[in-house]
């Protein structure tokens, strides 16, 4: 049973979200030949204050 484990900046849609869990299955389905039913993704967003890029909060850099 593949699991996958995602980080994400908070902020996208949850059509964006579930667009990435059927792409992500999709990938471990066809790379690796995992039954649909066996795959898991779980999506953990993080907070922009704590998402750090180059030293800097996301936040702080306004992304």
């Amino acid at each position: 049973m593949p699991i996958m484990q995602i980080f994400l900046m908070e902020g996208r849609s949850q059509e964006q979200k579930e667009k990435l869990i059927e792409a992500l299955t999709l990938a471990a389905m066809t790379s690796i030949d995992a039954p649909q039913e066996t795959v898991r993704v779980l999506l953990t967003e993080v907070p922009k204050a704590h998402f750090g890029i180059g030293g800097k909060s996301a936040e702080a850099l306004g992304r």
